[in-house]
């Protein structure tokens, strides 16, 4: 696997032209009183990493580790440089990759969707290679048993299990106006939407494989 961070600019001079470029977007922001800041941001890299295992002609750019986490502004540690600065973030870093033959930008992260969307519409507006991957899966919401078993797959030595306690199981569609007026404290104190009880690593590798397998199975 490559990563465009170790090459020099003759070899991206030369591989580019017949290279796929993956971007990926993180977010700082809480994940519950069990699992890291950067949560979104370890879960988005591991999937670039499978996306270009033993795929030469893919190659993985450095990860982008803030984004829009506004609605995560009540809990100490959360830095969100907003949706407009995001769009704007991503939207230059694709411009500026030119010289490969196209460019997929993924994020775990929801929150970032608003930026996504509006980068997607000026980027196809100017004929841009360019493709968004915002994979999802079934399961809770933020900081529950989905993301927490992916957490034990990629970096078990960074959840504090014993920390972990169930937060709001209600599904997301209910919560999202309240969510949107007032942020997830509002409606979730421990910041966990879902329940990390029962998490475990293999089935967070299960989770993990198949959001790849979809991928390649919708090209």
């Amino acid at each position: 696997m490559t990563y465009l961070a170790d090459r020099t600019w003759p070899d991206v001079e030369r591989l580019a032209p017949a290279t796929d470029l993956m971007l990926c977007l993180g977010s700082l922001e809480q994940h519950g009183p069990h699992l890291p800041l950067d949560t979104d941001t370890e879960i988005v890299t591991e999937l670039a990493r499978r996306w270009a295992q033993a795929r030469p002609q893919r190659m993985v750019g450095p990860v982008i580790p803030i984004g829009a986490s506004g609605e995560h502004a009540d809990f100490p540690g959360t830095i969100s440089i907003g949706t407009r600065a995001t769009t704007e973030v991503i939207t230059e870093a694709v411009r500026s990759c030119g010289h490969f033959r196209s460019v997929v930008v993924a994020s775990w992260h929801g929150g970032n969707g608003n930026a996504l969307a509006a980068a997607a519409r000026t980027l196809g507006a100017e004929g841009r290679p360019v493709r968004f991957w915002s994979p999802t899966i079934a399961g809770d919401a933020h900081a529950g048993r989905v993301e927490t078993s992916m957490m034990l797959a990629i970096a078990p030595q960074r959840v504090r299990l014993e920390a972990a306690e169930p937060g709001v199981p209600d599904p997301l569609p209910t919560l999202m106006g309240r969510l949107r007026a007032a942020g997830v404290r509002s409606v979730a104190a421990n910041g966990v939407l879902g329940d990390p009880t029962g998490a475990s690593a293999e089935e967070g590798a299960v989770m993990l494989a198949d959001i790849v397998a979809r991928y390649e199975e919708a090209r």
